[in-house]
């Protein structure tokens, strides 16, 4: 099972407390990850990504292991850590402004 980290707006939305656990196949990749808990969480469509484009929304970041995964592929591995569940994939909503 894969740990997924929502940020407290779109928890509200899913109506969930704290972590989620989706099952996910190989790979586990962004891609997988997003599919599979959009499935489980249809209202999470079109919140995390495009709808129709599937790209990562502009004032949305993805972490997993300390890394900073928002520019890589969605279609690369995420760590073993996060694969084997030991690690959450977090979900953040970055900040603007000034």
């Amino acid at each position: 099972m894969i740990r997924v980290v929502l940020p407290a707006h779109l928890r509200t939305l899913a109506r969930v407390d704290g972590e989620v656990l989706i099952a996910v196949g190989k790979p586990v990749t962004q891609r997988t990850v997003l599919d599979a808990l959009e499935a489980r969480y249809p209202m999470l469509e079109g919140t995390i990504r495009d709808r129709d484009t599937k790209r990562r929304r502009a004032y949305v970041r993805f972490f997993a292991c300390a890394n900073d995964l928002s520019h890589e592929s969605a279609d690369a591995p995420l760590p073993e850590a996060v694969a084997r569940g030991t690690e959450p994939f977090l979900v953040v909503g970055a900040m603007a402004g000034g």
